[in-house]
């Protein structure tokens, strides 16, 4: 697996990925089937990162090497202690469920079939579509194994044949 640090060309969001491969990065990048988090736009570029420089080659090291800290300031609190103001959580939150209800409408629901119809856009089986539906944490973890892009959605639905 490799991580990469992407940035949309809409809003210049930044935002961090997992891949099988750099091939595979590639592959769904010109499939445009990566998006921005944030935004939704597809047109997603690798942004600049700070490489990791091991020990030259004369020298072992046995230290690990750090893992870089995002410097995120945390959000405004009535007491250090409490953390965000509940407030700001609610805006949080009413932000990301107005904006999948958004994107929702864009995509085609094929419930429990979630798994297999990923796996035949991604072989070329299918056509690209935007899809969403059900599937385990382990096969969502398996889709992400193969390089396939899978992401549980942050505000829960109802299944359309469950809707009155």
């Amino acid at each position: 697996m490799i991580v990469f640090d992407l940035c949309c060309a809409a809003g210049d969001h930044r935002f961090e990925a997992w891949f099988a491969s750099s091939d595979s990065f590639a592959d769904q990048q010109a499939r445009g089937l990566i998006a921005c988090p944030i935004c939704g736009d597809s047109d997603v570029k690798k942004a600049v990162m700070a490489p990791r420089v091991g020990a030259k080659s004369n020298q072992m090291s046995t230290a690990p090497v750090p893992t870089p800290v995002p410097n995120f300031a945390p959000p405004p609190a009535a007491d250090a202690s409490e953390g965000p103001a509940p407030e700001l959580v609610r805006k949080l939150l009413a932000d990301i469920a107005a904006k999948q209800a958004e994107m929702l409408p864009q995509s085609r629901w094929v419930g429990r079939e979630f798994a297999d119809a990923a796996r035949a856009m991604h072989e070329g089986r299918a056509p690209e579509d935007l899809i969403h539906g059900q599937t385990s944490p382990e096969e969502a973890q398996a889709l992400r194994d193969e390089g396939i892009a899978a992401m549980p959605l942050l505000v829960p639905i109802v299944p359309p044949e469950t809707a009155n």
